[in-house]
């Protein structure tokens, strides 16, 4: 039994069972269990339920213990937990900060009318109002050389780049123009045997006779820190500081402090500020039921994937001849899976786009090794290449396939370079080779349409095909690639307008003189 079941089938099984276990911990993550009798020794009771006035204060600082001085930039008097508010302020930038340097938020809640520095009741965090990053490089007109950043600084007279004048290669002091505060207003009775691990870190007690409390979890939402809201500081001596507050429910607080534990630990695996940046896209200004649209969506467009690739490399493992197919478009797909792979790394787009797209252009470079009975021999360490020989059946193919090119690239090639002269003359970019893999890219997806109808059905694109329609919305990549997903459906109507136009004809008798309308006649006892 266990030897006939196929390596799809085992990967199914295994993938069913890992969203089984994700939707397990993340109900461990969201739901709490509360302490059923609240006069126990066991209950932690909230300080909040004593509606207790308080106020809400934010000093900056050069380093996050403040040693060396603070300054106060906003208070909040008659601080309400309840009450949602934003408030925009500049704050002063010290030399130091001012020069590479960084700078630090010191958030404090804390009893009115009390000094918080020396308030038993107050709880604070630290937030790092600068971050490091390479800056992205200015898009110019290769023509003219004139500054896209420059024109947008000189027409709104400032811009996200706040006086710098030229581009790093090193990481360089980005200011962070968000400060996002929240705390949990639910009056949550912890127990004690059960109180979460994550919670634990924010969670400050003090003991109030018989009765331990303790006081509001104060939460600084780093997953708001979007790479588009980030100014390099140069020469500026103040720059804006927009203040967000809410107040958040005590699930919702567990799961934001486990995804800022995972983007902090890919940070720590190399990812890069703009990686992150991505991931954190998924989850800022989304409901629950959205994330966990995403994470289905994300999970089937891997699984997807990789049957995909799974089922390419079975089919051609086991192709020993060329008859009916195309060497031409095998190696146009390979240039072109290897024109999008360099696109999107230009775009610098996100991970689970481009990880899929470089595996896929390994895949097809492997193909064309096939189609083309490719020999690799090494020789005092240099590889010396030997072609195999078409027969005569795999020669006609080759005609059949020149022929249907031919009339159709009379149409194709002068709109690829019209497009590209177009771009070159209105639009703007990084470099002369960011201009040519723009270019490219934009007549590969034009002439995929030529090699997409008789793959519709292979490798599971029926279902990866609207798998491919959600994920274009919901993760960060390219407009033109999130365009070109929808190719597949326009091929797929036309066939299933196709299919509807010239039904199959059962009373059609085939090559052997069968009809799959006659009934078969029964033989005679």
């Amino acid at each position: 039994m266990f030897l006939k079941t196929s390596f799809t089938t085992l990967i199914v099984g295994v993938f069913v069972v890992y969203v089984l276990h994700t939707c397990w911990v993340m109900y461990g993550i969201v739901y709490t269990k509360p302490c059923n009798n609240p006069k126990g020794a066991n209950c932690i009771t909230p300080f909040l339920a004593g509606n207790p006035k308080l106020q809400l204060s934010i000093y900056t600082t050069l380093r996050s213990n403040a040693e060396g001085g603070h300054t106060l930039i906003h208070k909040e008097e008659n601080f309400d937990v309840n009450s949602k508010f934003e408030r925009t302020i500049n704050v002063s930038l010290p030399k130091k900060t001012r020069n590479n340097g960084t700078l630090y938020a010191l958030i404090f809640v804390h009893q009115a009318a009390h000094d918080p520095w020396h308030d038993p009741r107050q709880v604070h965090l630290v937030a790092q109002l600068t971050t490091y990053m390479v800056p992205k490089p200015p898009e110019i007109s290769l023509i003219s050389g004139e500054d896209k950043t420059k024109l947008h600084d000189a027409a709104t007279g400032g811009g996200a780049r706040a006086g710098a004048t030229s581009v790093s290669d090193h990481p360089v002091s980005h200011w962070r123009s968000r400060l996002t505060v929240n705390i949990v207003g639910d009056h949550f009775l912890f127990d004690r045997e059960y109180l979460p691990n994550d919670v634990h870190r924010y969670l400050r007690v003090f003991q109030n006779g018989k009765k331990v409390v303790y006081l509001p979890l104060l939460f600084v939402d780093e997953l708001s820190n979007r790479v588009k809201d980030l100014v390099i500081n140069s020469t500026t001596t103040e720059l804006p500081l927009i203040i967000s507050y809410d107040s958040i429910s005590l699930g919702r607080l567990r799961f934001w402090i486990h995804m800022q534990d995972a983007v902090y630990s890919l940070q720590q695996f190399g990812f890069t500020e703009k990686d992150a940046d991505e991931i954190k896209g998924i989850f800022v200004d989304t409901n629950l039921y959205f994330l966990a649209l995403t994470f289905f969506v994300a999970a089937f467009h891997l699984l997807f994937d990789f049957l995909a690739f799974k089922n390419d490399i079975s089919f051609w493992k086991q192709k020993k001849s060329m008859v009916g197919m195309s060497s031409k478009a095998v190696l146009w797909r390979c240039f072109s899976t290897i024109v999008i792979f360099l696109y999107l790394l230009d775009e610098q787009t996100s991970l689970l786009v481009l990880i899929p797209a470089g595996i896929g252009s390994m895949i097809e470079v492997w193909k064309v090794k096939k189609a083309f009975k490719i020999q690799v021999f090494w020789k005092g360490g240099k590889p010396t290449f030997l072609f195999g020989k078409l027969d005569e059946s795999e020669r006609r193919t080759e005609e059949y396939d020149t022929l249907a090119m031919k009339y159709l690239s009379y149409l194709l090639y002068p709109l690829c370079i019209g497009g590209a002269v177009y771009a070159l003359i209105f639009l703007r970019y990084k470099s002369w080779y960011s201009w040519l893999i723009n270019s490219l890219v934009n007549g590969v997806y034009a002439f995929g349409f030529l090699f997409m109808l008789p793959q519709l059905f292979v490798n599971y694109k029926a279902f990866n095909t609207f798998i491919d329609d959600v994920f274009a919305f919901i993760i960060t990549m390219p407009t033109s690639h999130r365009l070109a997903c929808f190719r597949d459906d326009v091929v797929f109507l036309i066939y299933l307008y196709q299919r509807w136009l010239y039904p199959v004809d059962k009373t059609r008798v085939n090559e052997y003189g069968v009809s799959y309308d006659e009934k078969p006649k029964e033989k005679s006892h």
